[in-house]
């Protein structure tokens, strides 16, 4: 595997490109320090090392830089200062994980579609736990049971990369983020389990967003199209499982921005590696 200082170079290369050749991106910043000493592109460079690192928490990726590559990062701030700066740059992390999937060959207009939850809490908890629950957690129900928390809903291109995602309250079904998730693309052809079911949506899908959706229960009794269908979405359970291996499901946030913040600093180490920016 690559050292942190490989790894650390090419995720702050792609990050400095990106933002010099999109100067609006952090159009946001109206202050006395427009210009920080300390650029955006350090920051969430940072930020992705927790995945290279694969430490679960943004506070000991910090702690690691600090310590082990202080000398490449001189102008760092302290830790509240990053992480606030950081969270300011939610809307920059969406686009660095499009500008990804645009390292990554796509030919084919075929997407899989599938929801997980996000649970802030053992069950243990679930009778007193107040974490989130004003900035949206609630309880849901997933295929291993109750959970309090939240809902990623993912629109993965067949091949690999997370292409949209949405995160919802726990008690929101599939079928309530399945047309925003599908208005993200041009058109083609959605697979999709049990979950998204039922002719409404099929029809709403079609004739909104251009989107075919076939679920095991559309393609019929044909067991050739099922097992078809079934080879494909394996890959959208690798992709959650990839994206499982870098903590996406231990909540350490205490806020919805912390944790949003998070969450996309997962798909977006994920898709670097679906793309071989972050060498292997």
């Amino acid at each position: 595997m690559a050292s942190i200082e490989i790894q650390m170079t090419a995720v702050y290369v792609f990050v400095d490109d990106y933002l010099k050749a999109h100067p609006g991106a952090t159009q946001w910043r109206r202050s006395n320090h427009h210009d920080p000493a300390f650029t955006d592109a350090e920051v969430i460079t940072i930020a992705l090392l927790q995945g290279c690192l694969g430490v679960p928490t943004l506070k000991q990726s910090y702690r690691y830089v600090a310590a082990e590559l202080r000398s490449a990062f001189p102008q760092l701030p302290c830790y509240a200062r990053w992480l606030a700066r950081l969270h300011a740059l939610s809307a920059v992390l969406g686009q660095l994980i499009q500008a990804a999937t645009g390292r990554i060959p796509m030919d084919e207009t075929v997407y899989i579609l599938d929801a997980k939850p996000i649970p802030v809490c053992r069950p243990m908890r679930h009778g007193r736990v107040r974490l989130l629950r004003e900035d949206g957690a609630y309880f849901g129900k997933g295929s291993s049971g109750w959970f309090f928390g939240f809902r990623l809903h993912g629109l993965v291109h067949h091949s690999g990369p997370v292409l949209t995602a949405v995160l919802t309250p726990g008690n929101w079904h599939e079928q309530d983020a399945a047309l925003a998730l599908a208005l993200s693309v041009g058109g083609g052809i959605g697979l999709a389990d049990g979950g998204y079911r039922g002719q409404e949506l099929f029809e709403r899908l079609a004739q909104e967003a251009q989107l075919l959706l076939l679920t095991p229960q559309t393609v019929g009794p044909d067991k050739g199209r099922r097992v078809f269908i079934s080879s494909l979405r394996q890959r959208v359970e690798t992709t959650f499982a990839a994206l499982w291996d870098r903590f996406i499901d231990r909540v350490y946030s205490r806020s919805w921005d912390g944790l949003w913040s998070t969450l996309k600093l997962k798909m977006l180490h994920y898709n670097l590696c679906r793309a071989g920016i972050i060498p292997a």
